[in-house]
């Protein structure tokens, strides 16, 4: 099977942008130790602070869906709610 690149752009609401930096940055290190993370690459914009985006490949769409469920990615969810004004995420597949 191919592997799985997953985009995520996140915003962060602009008196919330030290908080949801700091709690993704968070999630960095134990998401590249999961089984099956080839990599997961975490950037923000140099003009818009509040805008991140990460860039991921897991080795499977099952391997990033048990990351989804991991402990670190659910306290990030629950310490972030409400902090976002936006979460897009897509799921792709190279093709060249």
């Amino acid at each position: 099977m191919t592997k799985l690149t997953i985009t995520a752009t996140i915003i962060a609401k602009a008196d919330c942008i030290d908080l949801v930096k700091s709690e993704l940055e968070k999630v960095v290190a134990p998401s590249r130790k999961e089984n099956g993370c080839i990599n997961y690459d975490l950037h923000q914009d140099n003009q818009d602070p509040a805008h991140f985006f990460m860039f991921e490949n897991w080795e499977t769409r099952e391997l990033w869906q048990a990351h989804l469920e991991s402990a670190h990615f659910k306290q990030f969810a629950t310490i972030t709610e409400g902090a976002l004004e936006n979460l897009a995420i897509h799921e792709m597949t190279q093709i060249v």
